[in-house]
């Protein structure tokens, strides 16, 4: 591309000098023979002036030296029958001056062999006593114009090369952010979201910088989002695949127990599982459907059955309370799985009787999770530490923020979450 730019720049340049050297060239030529014309007028005028008494007079002339300003002149008197009298000429006149003996004209000009002729007559009344004869070397005139054309060569070599490098500086300049943009857009394709395309200070290529900067965040943020949901995602399969565990291994140690309750309760958390997944996946996509009134009834029952087939295999009680609680519009994935998370956490870390209690509280839909655990204290329980403990919680605040919720620890001891959500307005009075 850096080759391209330039030869098209040097091309361009040569072009335009191209263009202007060949009226340029041809109006040197013309300027450097109306100027011979001009010194050899006014040579073979002095010289006329200084003989015309003698050749009126019929004397012979004495020619004064005659001085041009660009080079040598030569000149001649001649008599009107063309013979020469004085000066350096031909020994007999040509065409100029038979012509110029004829006083028809002031001034004749013309081409004898390798000389640029002048000729003037001496008139006495309608008489032509003489000729005067100016001449110079075309050699001369062609040295001239052919210096003045290698010096414009000269000086469009010397253009050329002032455009070359000019080219080739402005071509590193508009090149290399363009070079820069690529190397970034390779670094992005090899998923290095991080990186950013330096500034060139040129507005086109800048904006183009922008936008890949731009792009790149936008990746880099929604991969690390897509990683992150990931992760919390296959944590919050931990739930339900832990119900079916716990209520497999029980059916083991019971051999005398009914087999087919056992089956149908291991099929009753693998529905479970499959809704846990079905949710998720919704939760997932960035489009959502508009929300409904939620179920709160049959969530309820849902998380009744989910606590009973965790708590009972370990000798723990879940008990639901309903404290008239208001209709809320939101999804019901996402309150499931925040309600499934904070069961989770109170099967795994708390301790005696789980108690989930929905509630009204003024404009809010609350729902609280509570146990008989410890006492969390000074505690950050959303904070994610590496034995992976706050991963569910964190993926829950997430799910409840996205609602237009809240989800926080009310009381730390008892161990007390509270999910809030945003209640519908009540119905105005009939």
């Amino acid at each position: 591309m850096r080759r391209r730019i330039t030869s098209l720049t040097v091309l361009a340049a040569l072009l335009a000098t191209l263009l202007f050297a060949l009226p340029l060239g041809f109006a040197v030529w013309q300027y450097y023979h109306d100027d011979a014309k001009g010194d050899l007028e006014r040579a073979a005028d002095a010289a006329a002036l200084a003989v015309s008494h003698e050749l009126n007079a019929g004397l012979k002339p004495v020619l004064p030296p005659v001085e041009a300003e660009d080079g040598e002149v030569d000149v001649a008197i001649y008599l009107p029958d063309g013979r020469l009298l004085a000066g350096h000429g031909p020994a007999v006149g040509g065409p100029v001056e038979r012509q110029a003996s004829k006083a028809r004209v002031d001034v004749v000009i013309g081409r004898e062999g390798d000389e640029l002729a002048l000729a003037v007559p001496v008139v006495s009344g309608s008489r032509v006593t003489g000729v005067v004869r100016a001449a110079r070397p075309l050699s001369q005139l062609r040295l001239r114009i052919i210096l003045t054309w290698v010096g414009m060569a000269g000086l469009a070599v010397a253009t050329t090369g002032v455009s070359w490098l000019l080219a080739r500086r402005f071509t590193k300049r508009l090149v290399r952010p363009l070079e820069e943009l690529a190397a970034t857009a390779e670094r992005l394709g090899d998923g290095d979201f991080t990186a950013r395309s330096p500034r060139a200070g040129i507005p086109e290529i800048d904006q183009v910088g922008e936008t890949l900067d731009a792009t790149a965040a936008r990746i880099g943020s929604t991969l690390e989002r897509e990683r992150a949901f990931s992760a919390e995602a296959s944590h919050q399969l931990r739930t339900p695949l832990t119900g079916l565990r716990l209520q497999l291994e029980a059916a083991l140690e019971t051999p005398a127990a009914d087999p087919y309750a056992a089956i149908r309760a291991g099929i009753a958390s693998a529905d479970r599982l499959e809704r846990t997944i079905e949710d998720l996946l919704a939760l997932g996509r960035e489009r959502r459907a508009p929300r409904a009134e939620l179920d709160l009834d049959a969530l309820l029952d849902e998380v009744q059955q989910a606590g009973e087939a965790l708590l009972g295999p370990r000798g723990r009680v879940l008990r639901i309370v309903r404290d008239d609680p208001p209709r809320a519009h939101v999804a019901a994935a996402a309150v499931r799985q925040v309600v499934g998370v904070l069961l989770d956490n109170a099967v795994t870390h708390g301790r005696g009787t789980v108690t989930v209690v929905a509630r009204d509280a003024g404009d809010a839909l609350a729902i609280d999770v509570a146990d008989e655990g410890p006492d969390l204290g000074e505690t950050d329980p959303f904070a994610t530490v590496p034995t992976g403990h706050g991963i569910g919680l964190r993926l829950a605040r997430g799910l409840a923020e996205a609602e237009g919720g809240r989800l926080r620890l009310s009381r730390p001891g008892p161990p007390t979450f509270t999910l809030l959500l945003p209640a519908d307005d009540p119905a105005p009075p009939a």
